[in-house]
């Protein structure tokens, strides 16, 4: 397990987080712990996924929020308030509601619609302010402080890592030949959570984290980096995007985990179709970032047991959802845009359409191209959205357009 480690907190003891994961049982979901023979074949080794996706309000953020309302007991009776763009939202609202108390989420001014719904249909009121959720995080507090409302921390709160450690208590009671564990790592609270209920339960496994590699500060401090926030948290995985770690978080995740890898955009869309096509999970993309990791050979499965990747969350918007599956369907080559040229006579388009079905491709969209192209007169240009059956299939399809007399260029 590397170092030599100093003492566990009182916070954080295995006895507490027991405690905390035995209370929220009646509301938090024992979420699966699943295995795919095709997932492990595509990594080399053994490897089971815990479906967090799977949890109430859609992540594991509810945990830790339930715990932390626990702690407060009649502390929290004139309410709570937070500062999110979207998991720690919901969780705090349906623990608010479950709590009885009231609530106050300050969420950016650019969050997704369906976030902000969801939060609402919980019972928490919105404030939509501020452009990022460091803006929304500060508001929250400012508004703590105005009105007698308690700010809870998304992950820099011992009674929110405690809670978020329950899911550890999980994995050392569900499975057992558990070697090694990867978690995502954004603000930290899970990653160390669960790292430290390991560490009390199962010392012998190995805990791996992983950050997008556009937005990876805990990264840079393991590389003698200098602590400087990424200057951009634009990245699919945006749940983990995290600029700043926690002040308790830190040195957590610097003592408590074995290792902080990267993952870069491309690897995470793959796990995310990946999973939606396997395994029938709808995944967000920090949620995927721990497959992602073990998919591209990033980290390996250990040998002699199983590893675990933990599926941290599934709220992700339906339009990001198409996005990334027309992406990776055009990276596969089972979706291509062509240009060509036809005669702009009756029965040129019908020519052209004719080919492309002798091929047995699918037209998903024509689209006639007249300005900005060189063309002759009387010809226009057409431009095809098809689907083929892989890459082999494309090259058949070019050469079946070549033969009738069609010069085809593809668009990367």
């Amino acid at each position: 397990m590397g170092a030599p480690r100093s003492s566990v907190a009182a916070a954080v003891r295995i006895d507490r987080i027991v405690a905390a994961h035995a209370a929220s049982a009646t509301v938090v979901r024992r979420t699966p712990l699943l295995t795919s023979a095709s997932v492990s074949q595509l990594c080399s080794g053994t490897v089971a996924l815990k479906a967090e996706c799977l949890q109430r309000t859609g992540s594991f953020k509810l945990r830790g929020a339930l715990n932390k309302l626990r702690a407060l007991g009649a502390e929290a009776s004139r309410g709570v308030v937070a500062g999110s763009a979207g998991n720690h939202a919901q969780a705090l609202a349906y623990a608010a509601r479950h709590h009885g108390v009231p609530c106050e989420v300050f969420m950016p001014l650019e969050a997704a619609v369906s976030k902000l719904d969801a939060v609402r249909a919980f019972g928490a009121e919105v404030h939509q302010r501020g452009s990022s959720v460091d803006e929304c995080v500060a508001l929250a507090r400012e508004h703590a402080q105005a009105t007698g409302l308690t700010f809870v921390h998304s992950f820099d709160d011992y009674d929110v890592i405690a809670g978020q450690a329950g899911l550890g208590v999980e994995l050392a009671e569900d499975a057992g030949d558990l070697r090694q564990v990867v978690v995502p790592v954004g603000g930290g609270g899970l990653a160390s959570g669960v790292a430290l209920a390991l560490a009390q339960l199962r010392p012998a496994v190995r805990v791996v984290g992983v950050q997008a590699a556009a937005c990876a500060p805990f990264v840079a401090d393991r590389r003698g980096g200098a602590r400087v926030p990424p200057p951009s948290t634009r990245t699919i995985a945006d749940g983990i995007a995290v600029k700043r770690p926690g002040a308790l978080t830190r040195p957590l995740v610097e003592e408590w985990l074995d290792d902080v890898i990267t993952v870069d955009e491309e690897a995470i869309a793959q796990a995310m179709v990946l999973l939606l096509t396997r395994s029938k999970l709808l995944v967000e993309g920090a949620g995927a970032a721990a497959l992602a990791a073990l998919l591209n050979g990033a980290i390996a499965p250990v040998t002699g047991g199983t590893t675990v990747a933990i599926l941290s969350g599934g709220n992700v918007d339906v339009g990001m959802i198409a996005g990334i599956a027309a992406h990776q369907e055009t990276r596969a080559g089972r979706r291509s845009r062509l240009f060509t040229r036809i005669d702009d006579r009756p029965g040129g388009l019908a020519g052209l359409l004719a080919a492309v079905a002798d091929a047995s491709a699918n037209v998903i969209a024509v689209e006639h191209v007249r300005d900005g192209v060189p063309l002759a007169v009387r010809e226009t240009g057409i431009e095809l959205i098809v689907e083929t059956r892989g890459a082999g299939h494309r090259l058949q399809l070019l050469s079946r357009l070549h033969d009738a007399g069609y010069a085809v260029d593809v668009a990367d």
